[in-house]
């Protein structure tokens, strides 16, 4: 018997007496037209074709259908697209716009996930020590001066990931991130996976010499200051920058001692703002302190702060020659801006808190391809920077991606000719222009 022919129904609703329909019949449209900024910003810099040169290839050639460079470019443009997962790929299959600047055929999930898998130790090794030479390589030669902010963060487990520990202070499971980044550019310098139970400051003293020695054998007259929270309050730290003389500010958690040094300006400023819920902040300082296990004593700044609501009071530790005012609002308080919030785009922006193979080193892996995707919309961010568009330049990875790379275009393909085909009615068309022009 013939089947009886399914209608579907694509009324949705009626506005007075007009029916509101749908359907299903314009011609092949993507929603991700502003990938072509990103294809020629990967022609321009090279970030994933050099990337995908140092991470070993132990495939049969003869069996090969995408290599290495097209898998590692198809990971971070759809990352940057903002598609999370390697699933994503399989839906995706038939984007023509993303068929057409990927190389026609969009590898599938089980591709992506052996190429995460294809890393142990020494290739990661290989990797980071790249990674610090490509910052080191892209450092402008009339700078003067490098801040470095290092930073940890949490990255919240859920299955049976490798090294995956329960924190104590996140208080859940976890892998523990420690992040080195550039305070001027916000580049990242370096990333490092670890395990969740692990200290704050754990191994950050013996990367940061290495990054330090990185820097100073190509600028060895170049002024490095680091700039960190009190987690990297440490005998470590200041032995370090003692040895290899740059300059530092790093926050230092309060104690019965330092409370006694700064005791008497809190009360006057419990008397006096406290209690009257009044808003004032001063910088009291330098003391001179030495817990038990630094080598000398260190220079001490304390902000002691009426909020309106109570007394809050923070400590620094900072060998850097200017007053305390300028050394705690002029350089430390930036650190919001210059790392945390960076961290924030890498890990809410970028998925690198979707940490979610089995091997560790899958998930470093995992985390560097973040941290490529940060890097791509970094540059995305520098060239914007370049235009007349002041609302633009604050824009954030989510804004850049909702308006300039999540763009309805068609495609149109000719002997000679590939153009990209965007709407009339896209408002934003001469920051695109310009930002295409400045790629």
């Amino acid at each position: 018997m013939p089947q009886k022919k399914v209608k579907t129904k694509n009324t949705l609703y009626y506005r007075n007496r007009q029916a509101i329909r749908f359907d299903f019949s314009a011609e092949e449209i993507s929603s991700d037209g502003g990938v072509v900024l990103l294809d020629k910003l990967e022609r321009t810099h090279g970030l994933l074709s050099d990337f995908s040169k140092r991470l070993p290839d132990y495939r049969d050639p003869l069996r090969i259908t995408h290599s290495m460079d097209k898998l590692i470019k198809q990971r971070v443009f759809l990352q940057c697209l903002g598609y999370e997962d390697c699933n994503d790929s399989d839906e995706l299959s038939h984007d023509p716009i993303l068929k057409e600047f990927l190389e026609d055929r969009l590898a599938s999930q089980p591709t992506l996930s052996r190429l995460e898998n294809t890393s142990d130790k020494h290739a990661i090794k290989d990797l980071l020590e790249y990674w610090v030479d490509r910052y080191v390589a892209s450092i402008d030669p009339t700078r003067k001066d490098i801040v470095i902010d290092v930073d940890s963060t949490d990255d919240q487990t859920h299955g049976h990931q490798q090294l995956s520990r329960f924190h104590g202070y996140y208080y859940h499971h976890m892998y523990h991130i420690l992040l080195f980044h550039d305070g001027e550019t916000g580049q990242v310098i370096l990333p490092f996976l670890r395990a969740g139970n692990t200290h704050t400051a754990s191994g950050a003293t013996s990367l940061l010499k290495r990054i330090v020695q990185k820097i100073r054998k190509r600028f060895p007259t170049m002024k490095i200051t680091l700039r960190a929270d009190s987690g990297f309050s440490g005998p470590g730290s200041y032995h370090l920058a003692q040895k290899m003389d740059f300059e530092f500010c790093i926050g230092i958690p309060a104690n019965e001692r330092l409370k006694r040094l700064t005791a008497e300006i809190e009360a006057q400023v419990k008397e006096q703002y406290v209690s009257k819920n009044i808003k004032y902040q001063e910088i009291v300082g330098p003391f001179l302190y030495q817990a038990k296990s630094w080598d000398i004593p260190q220079q001490i700044w304390a902000k002691v702060e009426s909020t309106g609501r109570g007394l809050n009071v923070r400590y620094i530790a900072s060998n850097i020659d200017q007053e305390g005012e300028d050394i705690y609002f002029g350089f430390y308080v930036h650190r919001g801006e210059a790392s945390e919030n960076r961290i924030k785009e890498l890990k809410n922006m970028c998925y690198a808190d979707r940490l979610s193979c089995h091997s560790f080193h899958a998930n470093f892996l995992r985390l560097l391809f973040s941290c490529l995707s940060y890097e791509l919309m970094r540059l995305l961010k520098d060239v914007i920077a370049k235009t007349n568009h002041q609302q633009a330049k604050k824009w954030q990875v989510h804004n850049i991606r909702l308006f300039l790379l999540k763009i309805g275009a068609c495609v149109k393909t000719r002997v000679r000719t590939i153009t990209v085909c965007f709407s009339r009615a896209f408002p934003r068309q001469a920051l695109f222009r310009q930002v295409a022009a400045l790629c």
